[in-house]
């Protein structure tokens, strides 16, 4: 309706922030990609009505009334809950890497339907696989999503020169580079061939394709540390979500 204080979407929940003694300012995706901000009031009441339905990663139906700063949340019905009701401690640091990434790659002044499918694909993946497919999956959404808002790596040569047989990777210099231009770039890295090979499948598959997939422990981790500076370095920000993923 037109001029209607409240709106209904359904969004997944990025972040919480506490307000007060009960209450909670969540960060949401939204179904169109815009990112929302609102107050939960009451939500950290024990027993509270809103409190199961706003955890991190839930999928939820959203009644919300238009506020000065701040929406309001004034019903939530949960959709879908991928981490679970008690999600492991490995599980709930990997879904806190992607929410964060997925908050800095919204804004609240733009759409964009491209995030929301992708963040609740990822998040239902990361529910069901290993440790090294966890990895790897937060690493390919990192690289997926950030393609997807302007920050896509040059995979198919030197990125300086156009060598067809790169063997380092570089973030600040945009993708793979040769070893000659490799030695001008301060933090070039480099990568054996089955790494470099993977740096491209994991904008080029699926999840389900990369779920699939066979990969050991030691290369998967090294894909989400490289995923990880690509983030960090173009979004120009420190992830900590990440850094403490990493760090497990």
């Amino acid at each position: 309706m037109a001029g209607s204080r409240t709106y209904r979407t359904k969004a997944i929940v990025l972040d919480k922030t506490k307000l007060k003694e009960t209450d909670l300012i969540l960060t949401l995706v939204a179904e169109s990609g815009r990112q929302i901000r609102a107050v939960a009031k009451g939500a950290r009441k024990p027993g509270g009505r809103l409190a199961a339905r706003c955890e991190l990663c839930c999928e939820v139906d959203l009644l919300l009334a238009h506020g000065r700063n701040l929406d309001v949340v004034s019903q939530a019905d949960l959709i879908a809950a991928p981490l679970g009701a008690s999600p492991s401690y490995e599980l709930l640091t990997a879904g806190s890497a992607v929410a964060e990434v997925a908050s800095r790659c919204t804004f609240e002044d733009a759409d964009d339907p491209f995030v929301f499918p992708i963040t609740s694909a990822v998040l239902e993946w990361i529910a069901s696989v290993d440790s090294a497919h966890l990895d790897l999956l937060v690493a390919a959404y990192i690289f997926k999503l950030l393609s997807h808002v302007g920050y896509r790596p040059d995979y198919t040569g030197c990125v300086a020169c156009g060598d067809e047989a790169p063997t380092y990777f570089s973030a600040q210099a945009g993708g793979v580079l040769c070893a000659s231009c490799a030695s001008n770039i301060a933090g070039a890295e480099e990568l054996d061939p089955v790494t470099l090979s993977w740096l491209s499948a994991l904008i080029a598959l699926r999840f389900s394709e990369l779920a699939a997939a066979q990969i050991d422990s030691f290369t998967a981790s090294h894909l989400l540390a490289l995923a990880h500076l690509w983030a960090a370095t173009h979004l120009d920000c420190r992830l900590r979500a990440l850094e403490f993923m990493l760090g497990c």
